[in-house]
């Protein structure tokens, strides 16, 4: 069994065990609790399903945490918080093969962008495998499908300081 120690040791959000990836989330950055979430830990949080349409025109259901609420529990700036230079906050999810997307913390507030997005890990019911898991970003209303990420497994935060 590999621990959250364990694979935060290993400089990677992701281990092998028995040749499977092991969910794991690093969440990092201008947060007051940097967080190692293991699958055990986000099946533990407030789940959430959403419908999204596929590229191919095919509607599957995610099944997840909502990211709002993962950067809730890592400190970073919410509700009352979100004013002033918090407004010019960001997040950056980075994948296992390099592709990165930028999510404002704005957006993501019920109070101004309220957009929806999801850190899945099931997806029709089943987890998240091979490239598409074991993690990944969902943004059921995004137009174009460029921001969900898969094999997601870091969220560093950041604020601008001008």
């Amino acid at each position: 069994m590999v621990t959250a120690l364990a694979v935060a040791l290993c400089g990677a959000a992701y281990a092998q065990d028995a040749g499977k990836a092991v969910a794991g989330l690093s969440v990092t950055g201008d947060v007051t609790s940097r967080l190692m979430l293991t699958a055990e830990d986000l099946a533990k949080m407030p789940r959430q399903a959403v419908t999204a349409k596929e590229e191919s025109g095919a509607t599957v259901q995610y099944e997840g945490v909502l990211l709002r609420e993962i950067l809730k529990r890592a400190g970073a700036p919410v509700d009352a918080q979100m004013r002033g230079k918090a407004l010019a906050g960001y997040v950056l999810a980075k994948a296992r093969d390099g592709y990165q997307v930028v999510f404002s913390l704005a957006e993501l507030e019920p109070d101004y962008g309220n957009q929806l997005v999801l850190v899945a890990d099931k997806r029709d019911g089943a987890p998240l495998t091979g490239n598409l898991g074991p993690l990944r970003i969902v943004c059921p209303n995004d137009k174009k499908g460029a921001r969900s990420v898969r094999m997601l497994e870091s969220l560093e935060v950041v604020q601008l300081r001008k």
